[in-house]
């Protein structure tokens, strides 16, 4: 592709992209949706002045440029919330990394880096055809490739986050155990050792329990928010940690000793992955040193006898 043909292309696009744009933003390519049909009918119940509303939350980092972009981002992560795309597990998931984000937010973070990666990606592609280092067809193939592994990227850390978390919480258990155990040993109930154990800890398990006591005190019964709970985290240790307690809270059971094992499994458990990962990193140091190491000095330890025999010493 000559350098001609490739700018030509590039601004054949930019055109038809402004153009689709222009296009569907018109009054009469926009659908109204039923609130904003039945929200001139319900001004009058809105008493506040519209000079005190305040300005919806910035998703792109854009500043001024957002209410340019806003109507778009919002009509694509529109498209994809009617496609479905796994929004109940999505939300799941962001429970369990502790975000407070909603599924809608998380998909136009999606979008905004799969932009962003097209954009660069676009960029590349143009530059390498204007120098005739590529084909177009692999252009435009790089082109794909990096807006969804943009898209892709963002799905990657949010996992990673939810791994990072559930192994600062598996740190924080057992010790956090070790203190409900004493609350309760002192003569506190489940509820109150929950209480005393949230307000002199720090850290993602202390703010689950704190999570589980603003939902008792908004009306809910501790059970639900224990299993709600319970279900945020989905670990197996803090599974048993709450059926524990719901049962001490429902048939009034000893639970400190049981506390206490919980903590202690938890410790050998931390202990089993150390010694697996001990052994997985021993079998990963066998590589430089066979295949680097070991080849090296078998070299020197030969390569003196082999030029003596073949100077004929």
């Amino acid at each position: 592709m000559s350098g001609i043909t490739a700018a030509a292309v590039l601004t054949g696009s930019l055109l038809g992209v402004g153009l689709w744009i222009a296009f569907v933003r018109l009054p009469v390519m926009r659908r109204a949706t039923f609130t904003q049909r039945v929200a001139p009918q319900l001004r009058s119940v809105d008493r506040g002045s519209r000079l005190l509303h305040g300005e919806p939350a910035s998703v792109t980092p854009f500043g001024p440029l957002e209410h340019i972009i806003r109507p778009l981002l919002d009509d694509a992560v529109g498209a994809l919330s009617r496609l479905n795309l796994g929004n109940a597990t999505l939300a799941r998931r962001l429970a369990q990394a502790g975000s407070t984000k909603s599924a809608v937010d998380f998909r136009a973070e999606q979008l905004l880096c799969a932009g962003g990666s097209f954009a660069v990606a676009a960029l590349g592609a143009a530059a390498a055809a204007l120098s005739g280092r590529t084909t177009a067809v692999f252009a435009v193939l790089m082109v794909v490739a990096a807006t969804v592994a943009g898209f892709m990227a963002r799905d990657y850390l949010l996992g990673a986050a939810i791994a990072r978390r559930k192994q600062r919480i598996l740190g924080e258990f057992p010790s956090v155990a070790d203190m409900m155990a004493l609350a309760v040993g002192a003569g506190e109930t489940a509820a109150g050792a929950l209480d005393r154990t949230a307000r002199v800890s720090k850290g993602d398990l202390a703010g689950e329990f704190e999570k589980v006591l603003a939902h008792a005190r908004s009306g809910a019964p501790l059970v639900e928010a224990l299993q709600a709970m319970a279900d945020r985290v989905d670990l197996a240790p803090i599974t048993r940690f709450v059926d524990g307690l719901i049962v001490a809270i429902e048939r009034g059971t000893p639970l400190s000793d049981v506390l206490r094992a919980q903590a202690q499994d938890v410790r050998d458990l931390a202990k089993r992955e150390l010694m697996e990962a001990a052994g997985k990193k021993e079998i990963g140091m066998m590589v430089p040193l066979v295949f680097g190491v070991l080849p090296l000095t078998v070299v020197f330890a030969v390569y003196p006898g082999v030029a003596a025999i073949t100077l004929g010493f």
